[in-house]
């Protein structure tokens, strides 16, 4: 029997263990795995809120499922779980291009990222998990 909060619980763990991935990747000075844990990290912190509600999808861009659950969570928390789609929103393309580059300009991925790229995405990811933290503890949930 599917319990939603194993998944819940999965998708923190994803969330917080990419984001330390992201983290020391940008220590390293891994600009491109930086950009490419930070777009995972804040996908599972979305996903983890979703999973609450039901399982979520497959897709990289879980913004979407997310904005469709806002009316079923608390007022409160609208403009926290609207932020938390608009950050996987943006990240979400970098899913491939972290993986793939920009094939038909000849750039592989460790060409097309920045230290700035990667202190953006950083920044979103740790804002993504911040936002998912405050969520779930709103909600009740303790996934710890």
């Amino acid at each position: 029997m599917f319990d939603p909060m194993d998944e819940v619980r999965y998708r923190y763990k994803l969330a917080i263990n990419y984001l330390r991935d992201a983290n020391e990747a940008f220590n390293r000075g891994d600009w491109r795995g930086t950009v490419a844990n930070a777009q995972l990290s804040a996908e599972n912190a979305a996903k983890a809120v979703i999973a609450v509600y039901r399982v979520p999808s497959w897709s990289h861009d879980p913004s979407g499922e997310l904005q469709e659950l806002v009316d079923r969570m608390p007022r409160e928390l609208a403009d926290l779980v609207i932020e938390l789609a608009n950050i996987a929103k943006r990240l979400a393309p970098e899913h491939g291009r972290s993986t793939y580059g920009e094939p038909s300009m000849g750039l592989t991925p460790w060409d097309i990222y920045t230290q700035g790229d990667a202190e953006n995405a950083l920044g979103m990811a740790k804002r993504a998990v911040e936002i998912m933290k405050a969520i779930l503890r709103t909600l009740g949930i303790n996934v710890a």
